[in-house]
């Protein structure tokens, strides 16, 4: 096996006023994927498992309307025989301390996942900073990850990357990026920010990257693991990832 490991940090006057870059690579030959995403990752060197659970809360955001997939909930629709949410939840769940899953439709389905369910605190299916301010509301642990209900192939060293920049106390998130691409809402935030979302919510806003742009944010490269996060939100995508599964 080849491995290779390189780290820059970046002063950067964009998000926030810290970009630090982590990245990590494994030559190793892989085994058969799913849209190049390992199936069996605890096999594969394309991920690493961080060990221990952190204590951190993982959150799943599953509260949306799924406009894209014709106003279904998304988390319930089945890959390969299972629900969106169980392959998400395969990934996180041994990495946090504590899993909640946020709900605002079926709370009922999500319950039987075995973890506690909460619902949107504002009303309207306010979107993904909706379900970011429920989590905060409800974690147990100060820092709160965040993932969606449709990314399925999460990497299993998720947390233990975006935990290390938050060593600095003076960090208030961090947040994914492969490439050029950031993943706004796949990301660890503190806890204590739950009044400073809540005022952002009371004064109409609604985007994630806006929230973010008020806050210190580091964002951590995954460009060694850019298909983990492709994400499902139309029924069309969810058929060809399974099509390309069969072929």
């Amino acid at each position: 096996m080849l491995t290779f490991r390189f780290v820059i940090i970046l002063c950067s006057p964009g998000i926030g006023t810290l970009v630090h870059k982590h990245c990590e690579a494994d030559l190793s030959p892989q085994p058969s994927t799913l849209m190049g995403v390992a199936r069996n990752p605890a096999k594969s060197g394309s991920t690493r498992p961080s060990g221990a659970a952190a204590p951190v809360t993982g959150v799943v955001l599953a509260g949306g309307l799924g406009r894209r997939m014709g106003n279904i909930d998304k988390g319930l629709q089945l890959l390969e025989g299972r629900p969106l949410i169980s392959w998400v939840l395969q990934r996180l769940a041994p990495q946090v301390g504590e899993v909640l899953i946020n709900a605002n439709r079926n709370r009922e389905s999500y319950a039987t996942f075995g973890h506690r369910v909460i619902e949107d605190r504002i009303g309207g299916f306010a979107g993904p900073l909706a379900g970011m301010h429920a989590g905060l509301a409800a974690a147990k642990y100060e820092l709160v990850a965040f993932v969606p209900c449709d990314t399925p192939f999460l990497p299993e060293d998720l947390i233990s990357r975006l935990l290390a920049p938050l060593s600095d106390e003076h960090v208030d998130m961090s947040v994914t990026n492969t490439g050029t691409q950031v993943h706004p809402v796949i990301c660890i935030a503190r806890r204590h920010l739950l009044p400073h979302l809540a005022a952002f919510l009371d004064a109409g806003g609604r985007k994630v990257d806006a929230w973010h742009a008020t806050l210190k944010v580091t964002q951590v490269s995954f460009d060694d693991q850019p298909r983990a996060f492709s994400n499902i939100n139309t029924v069309e995508e969810l058929r060809a990832i399974e099509r390309d599964a069969e072929s």
